[in-house]
């Protein structure tokens, strides 16, 4: 009775923990697909500059595509543990530890690697981001229409204008007012209404500090490095219970008759392989009586 209580509490555990994989696997491809939307528009706003590395090399963690085949392997694997865990499928059970391993490993490694090589790296001031103000003199090109885009597509999104200040756009380029994406309000010709009638309509906040502190780390890469953490803990507790529940699964098996045993290796038929291990004596003993 005893085995089998702890046998049900392994299982219900093992279908928390799967349950779990599954929810944090979501999480953190949903999370991942919300930073590479950000990341992709910043990479295009610092290309070929200490930026764009830096930027690389503090989000390639959490958009890289090994960390994304991880979690959907994980998702897989998950659902096998499922399986040998409701059928208490000693194959499925051990595939399902194998596989948690080898993800472990793969996690562990690639951690250590991204470690190394932010340690490695030097860090981005400020000063870096007036490298920023000599690429906004594209704007507005025919042949810049993306660099165009990217700088609207920032500015709405982090409420900035210009890189220190929404002044960069009239020293760097011709333009006589900053971008419609600069206000608050967008609607066309806002920016022109602002620059003459009333400022505070304009974003005030230059999008070069913006840049330095996504760059720094936002909160979503800091929910994904909770994420990462957390999946790595429950996997060695579920890599712990699924030996425990192999244990309790394979040295409780009822052991077989050996009368039965004999009648079928006179008839020349194929033993299984649990069949042919020792019989318990206790239990040879009350087969005997039995018979």
């Amino acid at each position: 009775m005893a085995r089998e209580d702890a046998v049900r509490c392994l299982r219900c555990l093992l279908y928390a923990l799967n349950l779990l994989f599954w929810l944090m696997s979501a999480c953190v491809l949903g999370v991942a697909a919300w930073i590479r939307d950000s990341l992709n528009t910043v990479l295009t706003l610092t290309a070929h500059t200490r930026l764009e590395e830096a930027a690389v090399l503090t989000y390639s963690p959490a958009v890289h595509p090994v960390v994304i085949a991880v979690c959907c392997f994980l998702l897989i694997v998950a659902m096998v543990g499922y399986c040998g865990t409701l059928r208490c499928n000693l194959l499925l059970l051990s595939w399902y530890f194998c596989s948690l391993l080898v993800i472990f490993c793969v996690e562990l490694a690639s951690a250590v690697w991204t470690y190394d090589q932010v340690r490695n790296t030097s860090s981005v001031q400020r000063s870096d981001m007036i490298s920023l103000k000599s690429r906004m003199s594209n704007y507005g090109l025919q042949r810049y229409q993306w660099l165009t885009h990217t700088w609207n597509s920032f500015q709405t999104e982090f409420k900035c204008c210009g890189v220190i200040y929404f002044t960069d756009w009239l020293e760097m380029t011709e333009m006589e007012w900053p971008p419609d994406s600069c206000c608050f309000n967008q609607y066309p010709g806002c920016a022109r209404h602002a620059h003459y009638h009333d400022l505070s309509d304009l974003h005030q906040d230059g999008c070069g500090p913006k840049i330095y502190s996504f760059i720094r780390g936002t909160k979503q890469l800091q929910v994904l490095r909770f994420l990462g953490v957390s999946i790595g803990v429950a996997q060695i507790l579920a890599m712990a219970l699924t030996l425990m529940l192999l244990w309790a699964l394979y040295y409780g098996r009822p052991s077989p008759n050996p009368f039965w045993v004999q009648h079928q290796a006179h008839k020349g038929s194929a033993l299984p392989f649990s069949v042919l291990q020792p019989p318990n004596p206790g239990q040879q003993a009350q087969n005997i009586i039995m018979f």
